[in-house]
């Protein structure tokens, strides 16, 4: 039986809705026949076959067989664009008394629930199935695959995307995890499915897979020290000095997320699963008949690409770089550190000195692009040449003195005076002074030039002194030291003696200040004086007493009593070891 309200709602007469429902469905009595065996048992939520008999518009009008029709929006029949009067469809009955006396039906939640139906009679947990990701919820993404399920986001990929909604819109792949028929939850993982198809594939490709192949992968991520490659199944890894026979900072610099890119199999260890990849093995290494190209002696020009404390790096062509050490920078200056003759970019001739292939190093040099100036040295300046040089720094054996540019020589405290005991050259010099030299040796070998200053006028302990200072003689003479063996007595300028402590009284003396006072001059009577070791000894005992013991002096001996040798001033020699002899008193 047909409402009369629903007739009326669809502006037809009575002849013409008769006619309509006739021919849609038969006659009532078959209508009747056909819906008839669910009118007894219908409750809400059931599902039930019902008839299309008309439009009201944007709703369908839909006959159950009940004494009121069902509305339902025409959205709901998405899957079926040519829906038409007449259509048997599957509805599920929400309401016997709906508002308006109409009964209330939905096409979408019968779709779903017969989806629902279909998924659970014809899968299990552990099946794969395919889908569209609807959209994003909290924890992770839903999936329609007949019915929406839940992808959570730790079960996406392998490694967890930075943004799962990129997968929106995506079909996806996936494993069922669990079926929850009470709660008509189904949780799949795309992850589970990934691992499983990898794990195979990784095995395929390691029993075919052999070294020197070239493959081809996509990289998936970018580390510092290279990166790693997906060949299918197995990630390998592109280490950063396997990209490039020439210089590259980071591996970004060759390579991108997501690059498709040829590289060469170098090591494979099936145990460990780790393969070893290499891009640059693709050509041939610039290093093979690296001598024909730069034989040792050889001139190149390169480009300072790198500066390190201990030199700088030249590139001599893309994958051969050369090390130019700090020694072999200059011929004559010192320097500290490479960046005060060079900085990266610069142009620059070098030498080829050495090339270890092995070791794919070059040794390379930019002081022998000249002249060795040291190899003039002994030329230009000889022995017994008198030259005029600049005090450049001071040392504390002596100060050094510029020949010419880049050379130095070295004047040492113990050639500066004859007679003056020299302890630092700063007593004499300062830097910037303008110094008279003769030069003494020149040592080409090991670069060093030694000058004399003393050596300029005759020694005076040849004659001055020793005609001037005979034993026997008494003279005046200032106390300049006291030491617990005895006093030194100047007698001129730079010239001193020695009062040894024996001689400052015919009584035994403990503490020479008891006899004499530092500044106090006093005569002392020469005893010797010993132009080989160049010493002068004293005694005062004997100046005040008249003692006439001979000219030997041998009370006075400069052995001193007993025997001992009497120390030089200050007690030792403190020179350096340069080997040339020193002033003693």
């Amino acid at each position: 039986m047909v409402d009369e309200t629903l007739i009326a709602s669809l502006g037809l007469s009575d002849d013409d809705a008769q006619t309509l429902l006739q021919e849609a469905f038969g006659s009532e009595t078959d209508m009747d026949a056909l819906l008839g065996e669910q009118v007894a048992d219908l409750q809400p939520g059931k599902l039930i076959k019902g008839r299309v008999i008309g439009f009201s518009g944007d709703d369908v009008v839909v006959d159950v067989g009940l004494k009121s029709e069902g509305l339902i929006p025409r959205e709901e029949f998405s899957n079926m664009p040519d829906l038409k009067v007449g259509d048997t469809v599957d509805v599920l009955l929400e309401s016997v008394e709906g508002e308006g006396g109409l009964i209330q039906l939905s096409k979408r939640k019968a779709d779903r629930q017969i989806a629902w139906q279909h998924i659970v009679d014809t899968t299990k947990e552990g099946d794969d199935v395919e889908g569209t990701v609807i959209r994003k919820i909290k924890g992770g993404l839903l999936v329609d695959i007949g019915v929406p399920v839940f992808l959570p986001a730790s079960q996406v990929d392998v490694r967890r995307p930075h943004d799962i909604g990129e997968f929106i819109g995506r079909k996806v792949r996936a494993r069922i995890l669990k079926i929850d028929t009470e709660r008509r939850n189904i949780v799949i993982s795309r992850r589970k499915l990934i691992e499983e198809e990898r794990d195979e594939a990784k095995q395929r490709l390691l029993s075919t897979l052999k070294e020197g192949q070239i493959v081809t992968g996509t990289v998936k991520n970018i580390a510092d020290f290279g990166a790693f490659i997906d060949l299918g199944g197995i990630d390998g890894l592109l280490h950063i000095t396997d990209m490039s026979w020439g210089r590259i900072n980071h591996p970004s610099e060759m390579l991108e997320v997501d690059q498709k890119v040829e590289v060469k199999v170098l090591n494979i260890d099936r145990e460990k699963e780790k393969i070893a990849l290499g891009l640059k093995q693709k050509e041939e290494s610039p290093w093979e008949q690296i001598e024909a190209r730069y034989p040792v002696g050889s001139r190149v020009t390169g480009e300072v690409v790198n500066i390190m404390s201990y030199g700088a790096f030249v590139r001599l062509e893309d994958g051969i770089e050369g090390l130019v050490h700090i020694s072999e920078m200059s011929w004559t200056r010192r320097i500290n550190h490479p960046s005060e003759v060079v900085n990266p970019g610069d142009k620059i001739e070098v030498v080829v000195l050495d090339i270890d292939k092995n070791k794919q190093e070059i040794s390379l040099g930019m002081k022998q692009v000249d002249v060795n100036p040291w190899e003039l040295v002994s030329e230009k300046y000889p022995p017994g040449t008198i030259i005029e040089g600049q005090v450049r720094n001071l040392a504390n054996y002596g100060a050094f003195i510029e020949i010419e540019p880049g050379i130095d020589g070295l004047l040492h405290i113990s050639d500066m005076s004859w007679t003056k005991k020299v302890t630092h050259p700063s007593e004499l010099y300062k830097k910037g002074d303008v110094v008279r030299c003769v030069v003494l040796e020149v040592e080409q070998d090991k670069q060093r030039v030694s000058l004399g200053v003393k050596q300029l006028t005759e020694d005076p302990w040849l004659h001055a002194i020793p005609d001037a200072y005979k034993p026997g003689m008494v003279v005046r003479g200032k106390v300049t030291k006291i030491t617990n063996f005895g006093v030194f007595v100047e007698l001129e300028d730079d010239l001193e003696g020695l009062l040894h402590i024996s001689e400052l009284a015919d009584h035994k003396v403990e503490n020479p200040q008891d006899v004499v006072k530092s500044g106090e001059e006093i005569d002392v009577k020469i005893l010797r004086v010993d132009t080989a070791d160049r010493k002068i000894g004293l005694s005062l005992k004997r100046a005040q007493w008249g003692d006439s013991t001979g000219a030997d002096g041998e009370s006075g001996d400069f052995a001193g009593r007993g025997g001992m040798d009497v120390p030089s001033r200050g007690g030792m020699d403190d020179h350096d070891a340069m080997g040339t002899d020193k002033i003693k008193f």
